[in-house]
């Protein structure tokens, strides 16, 4: 039984944040192929090395961005090896912390650096809100998710 983070009601049941997300179908059981997996660690790399050349351009906005996407990236891999797959940001989010922190496969700090940097992103992108500090931050938590994911899923480390 999983366990309550916080309570939602849903039909007037208590549900975790991970059963609402597949309640309203912003998580779904799919069977996901060893494919499907490869192509999300592929777009985490690309992104990360985006976000470094942006960096290195001082284009913090985009580093920040990219950086995020390669973290999203990594996380969806990391759910598609477990069954699911999102449709929402914030219910990857959920099914990262339910499905590898819950479990003790991940340390939680991945799953609090993610939703940092998710927000950063979102400042960056709608808030026109950056800075060197936060594409620098990105991209180092970036880089810490990728290697944690390729450990799990048994990658070589490129």
């Amino acid at each position: 039984m999983t366990k309550l983070t916080k309570a939602l009601y849903y039909g007037g049941v208590a549900m975790s944040e991970f059963e609402t997300c597949l309640n309203e179908r912003k998580i779904v059981k799919i069977k996901a192929s060893t494919k499907m997996i490869e192509k999300e660690i592929d777009s985490a790399e690309y992104d990360l090395a985006r976000a470094r050349e942006s960096l290195s351009h001082n284009d913090y906005k985009w580093a920040s961005v990219q950086a995020y996407y390669s973290m999203f990236h990594s996380a969806k891999a990391l759910v598609l090896n477990k069954g699911y797959r999102e449709k929402s940001h914030y219910c990857l989010l959920v099914a990262l912390k339910e499905l590898y922190v819950e479990t003790g496969e991940l340390e939680k700090g991945f799953a609090d650096n993610f939703e940092m940097c998710m927000d950063i992103r979102q400042e960056a992108d709608y808030g026109l809100t950056y800075s060197t500090t936060s594409a620098e931050l990105s991209i180092e938590y970036a880089e810490k998710l990728l290697e944690a994911t390729k450990n799990i899923l048994g990658f070589k480390l490129s």
